[in-house]
C-alpha cells in the first residue's frame, strides 16, 4: 500500500496520509516530484520526455515530463525526485545534481481505463543537466516506454491549446522549467 502525505495548496504536509487509490478517487492533494531532464541543443535547450507506458493509470501512451512521481509519506520532494531518477530512467543524481526550480499545482478530472481519476497535485519541479546517453539509460518497463529529445520551445508549442493529442506535460511545469531557464540564463 502506497501512502502519500496530505498538504495544503503550497505542498507542506497536513501530519495526515492518505493511500494513493484514496488520493486519485477523491482528489486530495498530495506533493509529486517532477524531474527535467535539459542538454543544450542547436536551437535552444532540448528536454528529454518520457513516453509513458499504455498500462499507467493517466494519460497512457502520452509523452511526459523526464520523469515524476510521488513523495511517499515521510519524505521530501528532494530525495523522491532523485529516485524518480533512478527508477525511471536509470539515472543516478546526487541530490546536489538538481536544481530546485519551483512548484505547480495539478488538479484535474478525467477518466482513464473507465475509471475516474482525480489528480489534486503540489508538484516540486527539479532540473538535471547532467550528460545522458539515451542509448545507455535503463528504462521502467512498466511506466515508461521510451524516451526521446524534443526541442524545448517546441514542446512549449504543442503544449498549449490546441494541445497536440501526443503529449501530456503539464504546461505549468513547462512554464516553471522555462522561468527557471531564463533566470539561469540558458535559454
Amino acid at each position: 500500500m502506497e501512502l502519500f502525505d496530505l498538504c495544503d495548496d503550497t505542498g507542506t504536509p497536513t501530519g495526515e496520509t492518505v493511500e494513493r487509490r484514496v488520493a486519485h478517487r477523491e482528489g486530495i492533494c498530495h506533493r509529486t516530484a517532477h524531474i527535467w531532464v535539459v542538454r543544450p541543443g542547436p536551437g535552444g535547450p532540448e528536454v528529454l520526455l518520457q513516453k509513458r507506458s499504455r498500462d499507467k493509470d493517466s494519460f497512457p501512451g502520452l509523452y511526459d515530463t523526464s520523469a515524476a512521481g510521488h513523495v511517499r509519506a515521510g519524505d521530501e520532494p528532494l530525495p523522491s525526485a532523485a529516485r524518480e531518477l533512478a527508477e525511471e530512467l536509470g539515472i543516478t543524481a546526487a541530490p546536489e545534481e538538481l536544481d530546485f526550480a519551483g512548484t505547480f499545482h495539478i488538479h484535474y478530472e478525467k477518466v482513464f481505463h473507465g475509471e475516474i481519476f482525480r489528480d489534486n497535485e503540489v508538484a516540486f519541479v527539479y532540473v538535471y543537466r547532467g550528460a545522458v546517453d539515451t542509448a545507455s539509460l535503463t528504462l521502467q518497463a512498466e511506466e515508461v516506454e521510451r524516451v526521446d529529445w524534443f526541442d524545448l520551445q517546441e514542446v512549449c508549442r504543442l503544449c498549449r491549446p490546441p494541445r497536440d493529442p501526443r503529449f501530456c506535460v503539464p504546461l505549468p511545469g513547462l512554464e516553471t522549467l522555462t522561468a527557471y531557464l531564463a533566470r539561469h540564463h540558458s535559454l
